[in-house]
């Protein structure tokens, strides 16, 4: 058995049959109202029908002040369960460990889908108006109410985003975050809102549900000694089942950073994690990368662009040692792999290494 195929298991929910997850993925492809569309449905249960041990659904919004950009996924109301439930369904039919992932966009949200921008401050650049602490603790509950309605769907667990210089990694941002409440200035009260979040959906779900988390390491008013504190907090707690580091290239060195001879995904494999199992998602396109990884210390790869060239990485890299998934590839390969129209599209306009004519390479 390779070491990616290997079982995985966790202190809450059901086990992964393999080490390859599928990482949350941008795809525009749900309606206005966040709803599901059959393209989407269509993506995500074939990729669990390639073997993937763990099927993350893209960013859903947990409140329509959260909602980020067109054709994302809605977990804010009761609208949406209805599609939610028949994808947690088919992605349990189809073998696949099943999470859907939350997430609110603060400033960074679309004030074309929401006409009250928030953030952790005034920020006059994106027009957001600064949370109350009301409105903070507000914002933990809309993460633990779409938590719950996610396990009324059937999934069986969440994804709490906390990276990306969205809102919740926005309270992390030491350069912004200076309010005078207990959600800002230092470190332990910019750090609050990730604990009091994961409490909460503690707190709203059963014994059974599995909870992870997604931070970013650097960057976005990030400093690299505070996202390695903020991770070992999380691991020593053992609230989360685990813990998912978007990297965007996990093989990459830290930023600007002290020590800059070591890679940044030692400086988190180093750290005790107890129950809690360490992820690592950034440029994981070959089989190669994948046994790296898990050899330097983590306990599970998330694939990202791997996962749309391929429904069945997975499977690829357990049969074929030297597997290596490459781009640019033609539309029509996309096609076959489930890629719906918009998604395509979105991938077409956006980088322009990834899709082709067909009969162009």
């Amino acid at each position: 058995m390779s070491a990616s195929s290997a079982p995985i298991t966790f202190s809450h929910g059901p086990t992964w049959r393999n080490r390859v997850a599928l990482a949350p993925l941008t795809n525009l492809q749900s309606g206005s109202d966040g709803v599901l569309s059959d393209d989407e449905h269509t993506w995500l249960t074939r990729r669990a029908e390639g073997g993937f041990g763990l099927v993350m659904t893209c960013a859903a919004f947990v409140s329509s002040a959260g909602h980020s950009f067109p054709g994302q996924l809605g977990v804010s109301d009761d609208m949406h369960l209805a599609g939610l439930t028949r994808l947690a369904d088919g992605l349990r039919a189809a073998g696949s460990v099943s999470s859907l992932q939350l997430q609110h966009g603060g400033r960074r949200g679309d004030r074309a889908l929401s006409d009250d921008l928030v953030a952790p401050w005034d920020d006059a650049k994106y027009g957001a108006t600064a949370l109350t602490t009301e409105g903070v603790e507000q914002m933990v509950d809309d993460f633990a109410t779409a938590a719950r309605r996610a396990e009324q769907a059937g999934f069986d667990g969440v994804e709490i985003h906390g990276a990306h210089g969205y809102l919740i990694a926005q309270f992390l941002d030491g350069r912004s975050n200076t309010r005078t409440d207990r959600y800002g200035g230092s470190a332990d009260n910019r750090f609050r809102v990730v604990h009091e979040t994961v409490a909460a959906i503690r707190a709203a779900t059963g014994p059974d549900f599995q909870l992870g988390l997604r931070l970013s390491p650097e960057r976005y008013g990030i400093v690299l000694d505070e996202a390695r504190e903020l991770a070992a907090q999380v691991m020593a707690d053992g609230a989360i089942d685990y813990l998912d580091m978007s990297m965007w290239d996990a093989f990459k060195m830290p930023h600007g950073e002290e020590p800059g001879d070591r890679p940044l995904l030692d400086l988190f494999t180093e750290l005790p994690r107890g129950d809690v199992r360490l992820g690592v998602a950034g440029k994981i396109l070959t089989a190669a990368q994948v046994r790296e990884c898990l050899e330097r210390g983590v306990d599970f790869v998330l694939a990202g662009t791997a996962g749309i060239l391929h429904h069945d990485f997975p499977r690829r890299v357990v049969d074929d040692p030297d597997f290596a998934a490459t781009h640019p590839q033609p539309a029509s390969h996309f096609v076959a792999e489930s890629v719906g129209p918009l998604f395509l599209d979105y991938l077409s306009t956006n980088w322009d290494d990834f899709v082709t004519a067909d009969g162009v390479r």
